[in-house]
C-alpha cells in the first residue's frame, strides 16, 4: 500500500492551527491575552523562518493543557473546531485526500502542531493516522509538557521511520504533500515530494529539484 503523507498546517489548511489555537484562547480570556499573543506571535515568526525552538513553544502552547480538566478542554476544542477550523479547511484539500483514497493508498498526516489540537481535524477529514507532536499524559490529565520526540523537521522524519518499523508501511512510491521549508528533510526521503502553496524557500527548492509545485487555494 503506496503513502500519502500529508503536512496539516496551510497545506490541508488555510492557516496554522497551531497559532490559531493561541489566537482562540487569548480571545476566549483564557490566558492573559497581551502576553500570550506576543510569545505565540513571536514563536509563530521563528517557525516560518525555520527557526523554532519547539520544545519551549510546545512547553508554552500545552501549559494549559496541564492545568484544565480534560472536559473543559472537550468543550474548548469543539467551540475551536467550529468557529477557527471549519472556516479554514480547503475544499481541494479534501479533494485530495478523496483522490488518495480512492486510489487505495494509506493516509497519514504528520504535523509538528501537538496532538490534543490536531486529533479532532484528523478527524474531521477522515484520516485516521495522525503522526503528530505529543502531549505528556499522567493520570488520565495532561501534564502541559512535550512528550518525545517533537514532529519537526529532522524529528518528522525520526517519528515516520518509528512508525514505519511499527506497521511495516514503506516509503516506497510515497508522497509528501507539504507548504513549509521545516519539512525539508521529510520531503526528501518521500518518493514523490510535493510543494503545496509553498514559503519561498520551499519554493525555491521545488523549482531547483524540479518538484511539483501546486495549490490547494
Amino acid at each position: 500500500m503506496r503513502l500519502a503523507l500529508f503536512d496539516l498546517d496551510n497545506t490541508l489548511l488555510a492557516g496554522d492551527s497551531d497559532h490559531s489555537w493561541g489566537d482562540f484562547i487569548c480571545q476566549r480570556g483564557l490566558v492573559d491575552a497581551d502576553e500570550y499573543q506576543a510569545r505565540n506571535d513571536a514563536f509563530y515568526a521563528d517557525y516560518c523562518a525555520g527557526k523554532l525552538d519547539v520544545v519551549a513553544y510546545q512547553n508554552f502552547s500545552q501549559a494549559i493543557l496541564g492545568r484544565t480538566g480534560m472536559e473543559q478542554l472537550a468543550q474548548w476544542h469543539r467551540e475551536f473546531m467550529a468557529e477557527v477550523i471549519e472556516p479554514i479547511i480547503l475544499a481541494k484539500g479534501e479533494a485530495l485526500l478523496e483522490e488518495h483514497r480512492k486510489a487505495g493508498d494509506k493516509l497519514v498526516i504528520i504535523t509538528a502542531t501537538n496532538r490534543f489540537v490536531t486529533a479532532p481535524i484528523a478527524a474531521r477529514l477522515g484520516v485516521e493516522t495522525l503522526i503528530a507532536t505529543e502531549c505528556g499524559m499522567e493520570g488520565g490529565r495532561y501534564t502541559g509538557q512535550i512528550a518525545g520526540v517533537p514532529c519537526y523537521q529532522q524529528g518528522k522524519v525520526t517519528r515516520l521511520h518509528e512508525w514505519l518499523a511499527q506497521t511495516g508501511h514503506s516509503l516506497d512510491g510515497s508522497y509528501f504533500y507539504s507548504d513549509s521549508r521545516n519539512d525539508l528533510p521529510l520531503l526528501e526521503v518521500a518518493s514523490q515530494p510535493v510543494a503545496v502553496d509553498p514559503d519561498e524557500v520551499l519554493r525555491a527548492t521545488a523549482v531547483e529539484r524540479g518538484w511539483p509545485v501546486i495549490s490547494l487555494r
